[in-house]
């Protein structure tokens, strides 16, 4: 083996795979398309959303808070973190003092979030009117 060539990872098996997804992928939106139902005039019937055979009542198209999307948003972010605090236990002894402190400041950074979360009020999905109640009966 001559010193002076750089060993490169062959790649030829990554580039393999993504090609095998593309291909499947193709597949399966073609599949799709050809084998699906197709309608050029669909029913009133079809057009309604299905509720589990209850006659709908209302619009399907709801407006949802935005504090649902938060809750969704902070979930994820908090959700997260513990992939991170778990790989940090897997390689605890190897990381030493410097991991440790590592970990230390990761924890007291999203302890720091969720006090700032907290006290700006993003936690709190109580309306204007149950906060003014709850302030008359404070």
């Amino acid at each position: 083996m001559n010193p002076d060539v750089v060993s490169s990872p062959e790649l030829w098996p990554l580039v393999a795979y993504f090609l095998a997804v593309l291909v499947i992928v193709a597949f399966m939106m073609g599949a799709s398309h050809l084998l699906g139902e197709r309608s050029r005039n669909p029913s009133p019937a079809t057009l309604e959303p299905f509720e589990s055979g209850i006659v709908p009542t209302g619009t399907s198209l709801l407006r949802f808070s935005v504090q649902f999307y938060l809750v969704a948003i902070f979930f994820v972010i908090f959700d997260i973190e513990a992939v991170f605090i778990f790989a940090w236990a897997i390689a605890f002894r190897e990381s030493g003092w410097a991991g440790y402190i590592e970990i230390l400041i990761f924890i007291a950074v999203l302890v720091a979030t969720l006090a700032y979360l907290w006290l700006i009020g993003a936690l709190d999905w109580r309306t204007e009117r149950q906060k003014s109640i709850a302030r008359d009966f404070a």
